[in-house]
């Protein structure tokens, strides 16, 4: 008793002070009186108020890094989709009841504030998200960590749906400004551009050019109930030359300020449209300026700690995320070489060992390349240094097994066909000292196609870490319904633990926890069908079974293949109304690129097809389609928890690994996938009984590129496939513009169907029956559901991050 009572008193000790500091800010930082303030004005007091809490750990983490020695790890990527930070702190520190309580006592109420923060837009998709799930998981276990990107004005963009196109609008995010980071003016660096190479005795010297300021913006990630807490770095592009005061006084404005914002145009927009010259080259732009800043202040650091640049390796470990953050290596070799004199046979040899890469994607064609002609104009120094790795590559591997001609060819960081263009994966291969997959299957096929030389010259570099998530931010602060259900069975530890969730299973035959769960899953879906409904006016029935495909749209991840079945499911209903239908609400979403023509074109059919089947009266609730404009972290953390099916459907071969797949999942969807990505280790571990596998397997899908594939066969020969096809072709979704899907029509029947669409339709038309027959055994379906919460334990990204601290950058936990 008298400890309940010592944990009564310190919760009302903890709301009293809460109360006290949240008015204090309101008042001296935001400077709104209580009687006026507004929604964001309280939530940007509550902000401020949690960020001090989280202050003494950040600083008594850099204290114990620098006092310890710990070796550091620099994780460069061009996203970092973070999400709403203000929750997820509150999740963090252990505090959430205590700031609800504490605003009550205002007279606020929280769910009144929490919606008022924009998501950070500083990131698009599964790259991003993965970052920000990794920079949670170092600091929860104590790996003393820094993540480095650019802190973009405006996100990738604000996406509408008007008429059913996609129409893309500026993402203004910090319009409110941002309470949770902290401006560092002290720490900026000099980026250049352009230029010349000269030479002074024997030595290179990179001269003239323009140049912009990187500044730092630090922002603190707490790790879940530990005091470790780590920085995410970002930079700003600022002009080293202000206004031109005389160009002013004679009224020429825009050449006033026309240099200053051509110097920030570098941190303004995520990934500009790269359709154009001048896109691709701020692209460039982009990169190498958030890398330039990074290595400056990672070698700036490891100097002001005492340490000789010799042992960098010993006291550093910089990740790239994907080929975005490759022009890092010849920066590094840069700053050595030329600003401390170290000889290029020492430099590089140290630079392999500080470099490791992580790769995201087979296809060729997504491998990030640039023009020799442009890297040369914009960064002819790096270009230099690129060309003296390639000599020192080429000349160690002609040694080892001998010269041949061809192998120098395909394996050659100049890619000499046609317009000669750097390979920047080729460069992270040969830089790095680990190259690392993100499912077990995606590290395979690297290995056999796109890296396979390189494979053969450094087979000890190649390795696999199977992505995950987090589960404090996916389901303890996404489905608080079910973390309670969780809570209540196995304690709370698996929010580090999620390896705990397999005692799950015993559970999955008990009848009332399975109510429990039926009951936590339909009060996701009524919260997200009242979202819908007050957005978009569709009523939805939460009975009906949730099919859901949230993720980029791209033509290889098959919403198209989803949207024919849709639209067969349609058919089928219209021709046999009296059967008994499982009611379907078919939820997509997701952003397409700006200049990628076939994405937004599949958007727009999405929206066709839906006001088509949502109107029909024959249809009434049997099936319903919605499609959610402008995905985003907080978005997903209410759809997730309420889906029943999902969809992971790419063309086998192609998808890394995905993780919205482990998120789905981990909330009791069942997975509907091909054998592809981490859907191959999802099912190993919920058992191939509990999730709906379809489709040709990678070796099928080459064997049948191989001997020549015939979709208009397929078309043929398949009279409900023809069915959908004819209709979409017709315009029967567009009767007001009946050739506008003609191009879709022709890319599946007439050109090559490249994603095998068509061959994959029948079976998957045949799963889906599967799971209309297994959703109408609701005890079933909620078992299996169950034994999928069950089986995701190793999909934490806690895993993940302990694999890699372990044995890619040898990365001790902090003793705090």
């Amino acid at each position: 008793m008298a400890q309940q009572d010592f944990a009564y008193d310190r919760l009302a000790h903890d709301v009293h002070d809460l109360m006290r500091s949240i008015s204090n800010k309101l008042i001296y930082a935001v400077g709104k009186n209580p009687a006026t303030a507004r929604s964001q004005d309280w939530l940007h007091a509550v902000e401020l108020a949690v960020r001090d809490r989280m202050v003494e750990g950040w600083m008594a983490t850099n204290h114990e890094a620098d006092l310890s020695d710990a070796k550091r790890v620099y994780y460069l990527s061009m996203e970092f989709l973070v999400g709403r930070a203000f929750t997820n702190a509150l999740l963090a520190l252990g505090i959430h009841d205590q700031v609800r309580e504490a605003l009550r006592g205002l007279d606020v109420d929280f769910d009144w504030i929490v919606d008022n923060e924009p998501d950070a837009a500083l990131g698009n998709g599964g790259l991003g998200r993965l970052a920000a799930c990794f920079l949670d998981s170092m600091a929860t276990l104590g790996i003393c960590g820094m993540g480095y990107g650019i802190r973009y004005d405006y996100g990738m963009f604000r996406q509408q749906i008007i008429d059913g196109v996609q129409v893309e609008s500026p993402d203004y995010w910090l319009t409110a400004g941002n309470p949770w980071e902290f401006p560092r003016p002290e720490v900026q660096y000099r980026v250049r551009f352009g230029g010349r190479i000269e030479y002074q005795d024997g030595r290179p010297r990179w001269v003239d050019g323009e140049e912009v300021l990187a500044m730092a913006y630090d922002t603190i990630i707490p790790g879940y109930a530990t005091k470790t807490t780590n920085t995410l770095r970002l930079w700003s592009a600022k002009a080293t030359a202000e206004m031109d005061l005389s160009a002013f006084n004679r009224g020429n404005y825009f050449a006033a300020v026309e240099d200053k914002n051509h110097s920030e145009n570098v941190s303004r927009v995520l990934y500009p449209d790269d359709s154009t010259q001048s896109g691709r080259e701020l692209r460039l732009r982009q990169e190498y300026f958030f890398v330039s800043a990074s290595m400056q202040d990672m070698v700036r650091r490891h100097l002001q700690n005492g340490h000789g640049l010799s042992s960098l390796p010993e006291h550093a470990a910089v990740h790239l995320n994907d080929t975005h953050p490759v022009l890092a290596v010849p920066e590094l070799l840069r700053i050595l070489i030329d600003e401390h004199g170290m000889p290029w046979n020492e430099a590089w040899p140290l630079a392999q060992r500080v470099f490791s890469y992580t790769n995201h994607t087979l296809m060729h064609e997504a491998l990030e390349t640039w023009p020799v002609d442009m890297l040369g104009r914009l960064l002819p120094r790096h270009l230099n240094l690129i060309f003296d790795i390639n000599a020192d590559f080429l000349g160690e591997v002609n040694k080892r097994f001998g010269v041949d001609v061809e192998l120098m060819r395909r394996i050659s960081l100049i890619d000499e066909h046609g317009e000669r263009r750097v390979r920047m994966a080729y460069v992270a291969v040969v830089a790095s000292h680990k190259i690392n997959g993100v499912s077990r299957l995606h590290s395979e096929l690297m290995t056999q196609s796109i890296f396979a030389d390189f494979a053969r010259v450094f087979p000890e570099r190649f390795n696999n870490k199977t992505n995950g998530v987090t589960p404090r931010r996916w389901v303890a602060q996404a489905n608080p319904a079910l973390s309670a259900l969780i809570d209540a069975r196995i304690g709370r530890d698996w929010r580090r633990h999620l390896e705990m969730l397999s005692q799950l299973k015993p559970l999955a035959g008990d009848a009332a926890f399975a109510a429990e769960f039926r009951h936590a899953k339909r009060s996701n879906k009524l919260r997200l069908a009242e979202r819908i409904q007050a957005q978009f006016g569709v009523m939805l029935n939460p009975d009906s079974l949730f099919d859901v495909q949230v993720k980029r749209i791209h033509e290889y991840k098959r919403q198209l293949l989803n949207l024919l079945q849709v639209i067969a499911r349609y058919h089928r209903i219209l021709a046999d109304p009296q059967a008994d239908w499982v009611p379907r609400t078919v939820l997509f979403a997701g952003k397409a690129a700006s200049a990628y023509h076939n994405a937004k074109l599949i958007i727009r059919l999405i929206n066709d097809v839906a006001a088509k089947i949502n109107n029909d009266p024959r249809i009434g609730d049997r099936l319903k389609v919605v499609f959610m404009p402008n995905y985003s972290v907080s978005l997903a953390e209410l759809i997730i928890p309420a889906a029943d099916l999902s969809e992971q459907i790419s063309t086998a071969g192609t998808e890394a690994s995905g993780t919205g797949n482990m998120k789905l999942a981990l909330n009791g969807a069942l997975t509907m996938g091909t054998l592809d990505g981490a859907n191959i280790e999802i099912m190993e571990q919920v058992g191939e009984e509990n999730i709906f596998i379809f489709g040709l397997t990678a070796p099928q899908v080459a064997d049948l590129r191989a001997h020549g594939y015939a979709p208009r066969q397929l078309y043929e020969s398949n009279p409900m496939l023809r069915e959908v096809l004819d209709a979409i072709r017709d315009g029967a979704f567009s009767p007001g513009e009946p050739g506008r899907y003609q191009q879709i029509y022709d890319l599946l029947v007439n050109f090559g169907d490249h994603y095998l669409l068509l061959a994959d339709f029948a079976s998957y038309v045949e799963k889906q029956d599967e799971v209309d027959a297994l959703y109408r055994q609701q005890d079933e379906w909620t078992r299996r559901s169950i034994l999928n919460v069950a089986g995701m334990g190793v999909f934490s990204s806690d895993r993940t991050i302990a694999e890699y601290a372990e044995e890619v950058w040898h990365a001790k936990p902090l003793k705090l």
